[in-house]
């Protein structure tokens, strides 16, 4: 599926994505990666880094125009922020811009780069069992497990989870599969600005392995859906066991 043919990866330009795209490359696929920011993973071998903002469409319709001559197989959502903000914080009411913003770039975003990577992915020929592309989507373990500060970022996350089933549903008809993945705590940049004590605090609340995730694991479980063509319709923790408190 993926030898020659194109894949879209959102968030590229660190964490997940970057990883993502990285092993999407080793498999021989072209990898249109998008981020804001794409100097880290600009001029790799398979890579066609383009900066774009998935909370803006027009950017994103602009970055899938360069998609040309071979297939559309795959599309990864790893594009998403996550800022804290309480309901009644020191300063009042949780700040609705913020809201909006998280939903437009984690739940609008990935939206957008599922309905144009499926218009594309139905046009392509046909592999074996009519399968013609897979869609994978990255929602959080927040979408069950919020936690108190985060109702901004599992609102997101939660209809990313549940757009799930109803669109692979729907594409079915088109041989597209449509998966998300739900990842627990991962050593990423997101992660990264977070204070030391709470990166070790939530690394030793993780069951085994105790540590946070590797990028690398993330990218390999995208590798198997893409091989895996009964893998449909779910949304798949990846988190060690991990259950998130209050």
């Amino acid at each position: 599926m993926l030898e020659g043919a194109w894949a879209v990866v959102t968030g590229a330009g660190s964490g997940l994505g970057q990883a993502t795209a990285q092993a999407l490359a080793g498999r021989g696929a072209q990898v249109l990666a998008l981020d804001r920011k794409v100097e880290a993973i600009d001029g790799q071998p398979g890579i066609h880094a383009v900066a774009c903002d998935v909370a803006d469409e027009v950017s994103l319709e602009e970055a899938f125009a360069r998609l040309t001559d071979a297939p559309l197989r795959i599309a990864v959502s790893c594009a998403g922020i996550a800022p804290a903000g309480a309901l009644v914080g020191r300063d009042g009411p949780h700040d609705p811009a913020l809201f909006l913003r998280t939903l437009q770039v984690n739940l609008v975003g990935t939206f957008h780069v599922m309905r144009l990577a499926a218009v594309r992915m139905a046009a392509a020929p046909a592999l074996a069992d009519g399968q013609r592309g897979v869609i994978v989507n990255t929602a959080s373990i927040a979408a069950e497990d919020g936690q108190a500060g985060q109702c901004a970022y599992a609102a997101s996350k939660g209809g990313v989870a549940s757009m799930t089933l109803p669109a692979a549903r729907e594409l079915a008809r088109h041989g597209i599969r449509v998966v998300a993945i739900a990842p627990g705590v991962f050593g990423t940049p997101m992660m990264a600005g977070m204070p030391d004590a709470v990166r070790d605090g939530l690394a030793a609340t993780v069951p085994f392995p105790k540590r946070m995730g590797d990028p690398a694991e993330f990218a390999a479980l995208v590798l198997h859906i893409a091989d895996n063509a009964y893998f449909n319709g779910a949304v798949v923790r990846l988190d060690a066991g991990l259950r998130m408190g209050a």
